[in-house]
């Protein structure tokens, strides 16, 4: 239908412009009738005449008319049809011409040309009208057609619209059907993970649930709990649901019955313990009990006789004491073996394992010691022999952790606890009155005879690991860079105040605290490890006092070694840096001397100790006497042991003095030399003018920078005031000396200009000076 559509040429008539009428001779001229049209003109007319007139219209007669001509005559000319109308109208009813005349028959006679013309141009309408009627026709016919071609369309594109919208209600209806399908499928998915995790918390509720049934059975009264059938099925429920909890503590108050669950276990092991408890000791009660109303009268009455027949009866007792002995060890071996077994000697700590195993082995030996006791009164050889054997099960395990222990802190720490044990093995004077009114030869158990072994062992090993740390560290301890950063490393620790940290042990003996030993981060490493060796050797005198010496005179040679690498850098650094030094050593040692001598309130700043402290000592080694140190301070050292630290303090005091003139004269010696100069040859007023003010200016910077750094080294402020008093009086003699050659060469003293100072400008000047770095300094001796 589009395709006939497209191919008919009238659908394009609406949109043609109407072609303008053409006149008589342009129709002549482009359709001339030939002789053809000629004769079927001539043949119509005489048929019209011949047929008889019949009233037809002029519709009728146009049909009939182009039925007449032949086929292809059809494209007859607009005048021929016209000229036909003419003829063959008024021969067809002359009767009734007048009534009937034709529309395009004129009205009136034509006359003229005009009318003539007008009557063609009716006739000229006319025709082109009748010409495009066919066509009119069919044009109506094709729009009918097209009209109802477009209703269909409409039609056609609201049934495709009612199907597509069909379609798509379809396509929800089976998408809601899929989602429905698909909800239903989750609901019953969602279903069985609903009975899946109802089953699961069911199952894991029962966990929690048996606390319940545990609690309540616990609750129930009697001794004879324990021997009931659901009493151990109880306790194996509760180990489960105690690993389960321990798997699972994400779970909401897991912890809780957690710890609920712990508390009925420990209530059922400690109703199993009391039972076994008591079941034992009801036993123990009645066999010891038989066993000492029977054999004790025997076995007292057996000891006096082999007493007062030593030769004849001892080996019988001897063979009663080895038959219990020997009974003794087949019941204890087993238990005693798996206990150690349980310590772990391989992994545990060693001081874990040596207070945890002593302690026990302690225990054990007591209660043997008891029940020996009960039925013997003699035999205190052989049954310490007998409980030695019992201690060498640990200490075979034990021996070697100690001999192999690296760890120097861990070895005090063992010496430690194993003499804590010997302390508390102290007998009481109501014990020793006791055993001396029942004269009991066995006496009291003496736990120190058997942990001496072991002690000897650890303090061994303490002993050769803390001499091999003291060479390592301090004898052939190799300086870093870092080692020797000073004055850097004072000035840091002045901007951050930190406090000193010993890596393998935190604690220090109060024996080396003090004002004067703070600032430990700030120490010569080797110093620092003096201190640390001491300090752990000092609960242990035997060592402490026979390592001392070597530690010290060790320490001594590192400080001056590293004093001459520090030296190199700076001279009067590596003076500071040597008394810095020497002085917190001999702090050490007068610490050492007090300790030696028990004085009491040991410490740096308390009772004995303040009366002779590190400023009057250092008084005393730099006044103007021939001793070094007071006599009194070594008069009550005796041994050997005193012998060696006073040596030690002697060398000490003599490198501390030495080191104490250099720095006095670095800090002083650059303001005396040109005053000394100018005293040994003739000058003028005018020199000792120039050399006051460059005195002054001196005094003004290099003086009151040497004092700076002075008290930068030695922070104690007492301690570093000796040192500066000593540079100032030196400074003060040799100007003193200056100023009055300066008179004698005419230079004036006074305020005035070019005057040189009095001996009160003088000290206002050095005591300006000295009072720039802060505290004032002991009084000139």
């Amino acid at each position: 239908m589009a395709s006939s559509r497209a191919n008919t040429p009238s659908l394009n008539i609406r949109t043609q412009q109407p072609k303008s009428a053409l006149t008589i001779e342009e129709w002549e001229a482009k359709a001339p009738l030939g002789d053809a049209e000629v004769k079927s003109v001539a043949a119509l007319k005489a048929a019209v005449e011949r047929r008889p007139s019949l009233p037809i219209s002029q519709s009728d007669l146009h049909e009939r008319i182009l039925a007449m001509l032949p086929v292809h005559q059809l494209p007859y000319s607009a005048s021929s049809l016209v000229l036909v109308q003419v003829l063959v109208l008024p021969r067809q009813a002359p009767a009734t011409a007048v009534a009937h005349a034709h529309a395009l028959h004129p009205k009136q006679p034509v006359q003229t040309p005009q009318q003539f013309y007008d009557w063609f141009a009716l006739i000229d309408r006319s025709v082109a009208h009748s010409q495009e009627a066919h066509f009119r026709h069919h044009l109506l016919r094709v729009s009918e057609h097209l009209d109802t071609c477009d209703r269909l369309i409409s039609r056609i594109d609201q049934v495709d619209t009612e199907v597509a919208s069909m379609l798509d209600k379809w396509k929800s209806v089976e998408e809601g059907g899929k989602s429905l399908q698909d909800a239903s499928q989750k609901l019953l998915d969602e279903r069985d993970q609903l009975v899946e995790l109802q089953t699961a918390i069911g199952t894991t509720l029962e966990y929690f649930q048996e606390l319940e049934h545990a609690t309540r059975l616990l609750n129930h009264p009697g001794e004879s709990l324990v021997l009931q059938t659901d009493f151990l099925y109880m306790v194996e429920r509760v180990d489960i649901c105690i690993e389960f909890l321990k798997s699972h503590r994400n779970y909401k108050e897991a912890e809780v019955y957690l710890l609920r669950f712990q508390q009925c276990m420990t209530r059922a092991m400690t109703l199993i313990k009391m039972y076994f408890v008591g079941s034992l000791r009801a036993l123990t009660q009645d066999v010891s009990r038989r066993l000492f109303e029977q054999l004790a009268p025997l076995l007292g009455e057996f000891e006096r006789r082999a007493h007062s027949h030593p030769e004849e009866l001892g080996a019988l007792l001897s063979e009663c004491h080895g038959a219990y002995f020997g009974a003794r060890k087949n019941l204890l071996v087993s238990r005693l073996t798996e206990q150690i077994r349980g310590l772990d000697p391989t992994r545990t700590e060693l001081v874990e394992l040596t207070r945890a195993g002593c302690s026990y082995l302690k225990q054990i030996c007591t209660e043997e010691f008891d029940l020996y006791r009960a039925f013997f009164s003699t035999g205190k050889q052989e049954l310490y022999q007998y409980l030695e054997t019992l201690c060498d099960y640990l200490y075979d395990d034990l021996r070697p952790r100690i001999l192999h222990e690296p760890r120097l802190t861990v070895l005090c720490e063992v010496c430690t606890v194993l003499q804590a044990l010997m302390v508390l093995d102290q007998p009481l004077e109501d014990e020793i009155e006791e055993n001396e009114e029942k004269n009991d030869d066995l006496g009291r158990l003496h736990i120190r005879h058997l942990l001496q072994m072991v002690l000897q062992d650890a303090q061994t090993r303490l002993f050769f690991k803390a001499q091999a740390v003291i060479q390592s560290d301090i004898r052939y301890y190799t300086p870093t860079a870092q080692d020797l950063a000073y004055p850097d490393k004072l000035a840091a620790a002045q901007g951050a105040q930190t406090g000193y940290e010993i890596r393998e042990k935190q604690s220090i003996s109060r024996l080396f605290e003090g004002p004067g030993l703070n600032q430990r981060e700030t120490w010569y490493p080797t110093l620092s490890k003096t201190v640390w060796v001491l300090s752990q050797l000092h609960d242990f005198p035997t060592i402490f006092y026979d390592l001392a010496h070597e530690a010290v005179s060790l320490c001594h040679g590192s400080l001056l070694s590293a004093a001459g690498l520090v030296r190199a850098k700076s001279g009067f650094d590596g003076q500071l840096f040597l008394v810095r030094h020497l002085l917190i050593l001999k702090e050490i040692t007068r610490n050492l001397d007090i300790a030696q001598r028990d004085e009491p309130q040991v410490g740096v700043g308390g009772g004995a100790a303040d009366q002779y402290g590190v400023a009057d000592m250092l008084s005393s080694v730099l006044s103007r006497t021939s001793t070094l140190l007071p006599g009194s301070l070594f008069t009550s050292l005796a041994g050997m042991r005193a012998e060696h630290l006073a040596d030690a303090r002697r060398g000490i005091d003599q490198d501390l003095k030495h080191a104490c003139e250099s720095v006095i004269s670095a800090a002083s010696e650059p303001l005396c030399t040109p005053l000394r100069a100018f005293t040994g040859r003739p000058a003028s007023a005018a020199e000792a003018a120039v050399l006051d003010e460059a005195f002054r200016n001196a005094c003004a910077s290099d003086l009151r920078a040497s004092i700076a750094r002075v008290r930068l080294y030695v922070p104690d402020v007492r301690t570093a005031g000796v040192l500066v008093q000593h540079a100032l009086d030196r400074v003060e003699d040799a100007y003193s000396a200056f100023s009055l050659a300066a008179r004698q060469v005419g230079a004036r003293a006074g305020n005035g200009q070019d005057c040189l100072m009095d001996d009160g400008l003088l000290k206002q000047l050095l005591q300006d000076v000295r009072e720039d770095g802060g505290g004032s300094p002991p009084a000139r001796t």
